[in-house]
């Protein structure tokens, strides 16, 4: 069965919805409640939601937004069910948000940022230019730059190390990119960017990247 993927302003929610999502992960970390999730809707412009049926497989929070004047799409916080269909999913819900960032800012490169959890959430960059932070590579000052500024827009700007990107967490329960892949695990490699994340704690792995606009022309993004 097709997954289909509804965006909407994120105060079109409604309660049953809300309890739908947190029931998604009701039973394992990171635990986004429907209280936290209800703050969520404050915090953030739009929601995706990708069904299998009347199945909800994952949704997302996000919003598109200039910031310094650079065309960014923001996601805030997304979950997938662990099944195989981890994959596919995280799919569905990348392709809707390209095509919405195609349409807002039609022929410009467009930034995707976020906060991830662990290394199978690269696998949101997939097809994307230049993603920071990456293996082998020592991040340039304006790519520290952009983590500030993206830490700074997820409130945790003085929490980041611009070294390696990660924002230490205060306990408390924080958003971020959750996704686990059914399929073979991340490499030891890339594991090793998160070697200083603890995610019970908080903390997150701030990441972003390039969809060019020749890219997202042409659909390629997120398949």
């Amino acid at each position: 069965m097709p997954f289909e993927v509804g965006t909407k302003d994120c105060t079109a929610l409604s309660d049953a919805e809300l309890a739908e999502m947190a029931d998604l992960c009701v039973d394992r970390a990171p635990g986004f409640d429907i209280g936290f999730l209800s703050k969520q809707c404050e915090e953030w412009v739009l929601v995706s939601l990708a069904r299998e049926g009347n199945k909800l497989r994952g949704y997302s929070f996000s919003t598109l937004e200039r910031i310094g004047g650079t065309p960014s799409l923001l996601v805030g916080l997304a979950t997938t069910d662990r099944t195989t269909k981890a994959e596919a999913t995280l799919k569905a819900i990348m392709v809707d948000q390209y095509r919405r960032a195609l349409l807002a800012f039609p022929d410009e490169d467009v930034l995707l940022g976020t906060r991830l959890l662990g290394p199978d959430g690269f696998r949101a960059f997939a097809k994307l230019t230049d993603v920071v932070p990456r293996l082998d590579h020592r991040p340039s000052g304006e790519e520290r730059a952009w983590a500030r500024r993206l830490a700074k827009r997820f409130g945790a700007e003085n929490r980041l190390d611009d070294r390696t990107f990660v924002t230490k967490g205060t306990g408390s329960l924080v958003g971020g990119l959750d996704f686990e892949s059914p399929k073979a695990p991340a490499s030891d490699e890339l594991a090793g960017l998160f070697k200083s994340v603890n995610v019970a704690r908080g903390d997150r792995l701030v990441a972003f990247g390039w969809a060019m606009a020749e890219d997202l022309a042409a659909g390629r993004l997120g398949r």
